[in-house]
């Protein structure tokens, strides 16, 4: 378990392409070390932001996309070519960078392919087996949660031995969703949250001040744990606690 960090950029646009510029850089200095980088993504604004800004990055151009498995954090379970997709918004923005391998891009079952989210958890948890993920990218919520694990919500258990869970009457639409589970995000080598805007800063704040009913503070990577955030979301937290 590593003590968080906060890196705190001066704007969102900012926050996009300083973390794309790290995120190509890390998966660069990575793939000279192993033959295998295993990425976890997560959904939402400023997630995509920064996976079409990869494109740009400098270091883009040297990262080999057969050594990179990319995996999801959580899914919704609707049809595969719904817009609502973390993963089809994902890969929309990635392959103005990368042309990755579609054997190494472990997508989470759609609901024209599964019967339920139970079905599509299990199947996506075989996948992964004992998987580590080099970097886990997180979003955060306004109510603290990660992935699709939701406080106060049966699926956030944290001491769980399960891999992936089926989300069902979710808090936030659609109601049906995949996730994995916590101890599976703390596996992680490297974990960086993706955090942007005003309506998170409670959140940033009662997860400093560790609040353990948000799933958020529970999350941790075992060599790195790292905030880049907005000043509008980090708006709540010491100026020490930031690097800037």
């Amino acid at each position: 378990m590593t003590a968080p960090r906060v890196m705190r950029y001066q704007s969102g646009d900012d926050l996009a392409e300083g973390v794309a510029h790290r995120l190509a850089h890390e998966i660069v200095r990575l793939q000279g070390r192993r033959p295998r980088v295993d990425l976890c993504l997560t959904g939402g604004r400023i997630a995509n932001r920064i996976y079409s800004a990869l494109a740009a990055a400098p270091e883009g151009d040297q990262v080999d996309p057969s050594q990179l498995h990319v995996w999801w954090g959580d899914d919704r379970f609707v049809p595969a070519g719904d817009p609502d997709r973390n993963s089809l918004q994902s890969l929309l923005q990635l392959s103005k960078a990368f042309h990755l391998d579609p054997a190494n891009t472990h997508v989470m079952p759609a609901a024209d392919g599964k019967a339920d989210p139970d079905e599509a958890a299990y199947s996506y948890a075989q996948e992964i087996g004992d998987t580590i993920f080099d970097i886990c990218l997180l979003g955060m919520g306004p109510d603290g949660h990660v992935a699709s694990l939701f406080p106060g919500h049966p699926s956030f258990v944290p001491d769980t031995s399960q891999i992936a869970v089926g989300i069902t009457e979710a808090p936030k639409p659609p109601p049906e969703r995949i996730s994995v589970t916590l101890p599976v995000i703390n596996r992680s080598r490297r974990v960086w949250f993706l955090v942007s805007g005003a309506e998170k800063a409670d959140a940033v704040q009662r997860v400093f001040a560790g609040d353990r009913t948000l799933p958020a503070t529970l999350v941790h990577g075992t060599e790195e744990t790292c905030w880049m955030t907005d000043p509008d979301a980090s708006a709540g937290l010491p100026r020490y606690n930031c690097v800037l």
